[in-house]
């Protein structure tokens, strides 16, 4: 019996920006990520160069 492969999460989700024509959500996850980036590495050695960009 052969079980069938369900998509990424990731790909299940750009299924659904295709399907219902919301890539206005696009810039709005690309934010998000970004804010979460910054933040992680805001907490490592990184941080004095993240700090002198803004």
């Amino acid at each position: 019996m052969r079980v069938a492969k369900r998509p990424s999460m990731a790909r299940e989700f750009w299924l659904y920006l295709r399907r219902n024509r919301a890539y206005w959500m696009v810039p709005i996850l690309l934010v998000l990520v970004l804010l979460i980036v910054v933040g992680v590495l805001g907490s490592t050695g990184a941080a004095p160069f993240i700090y002198t960009l803004f």
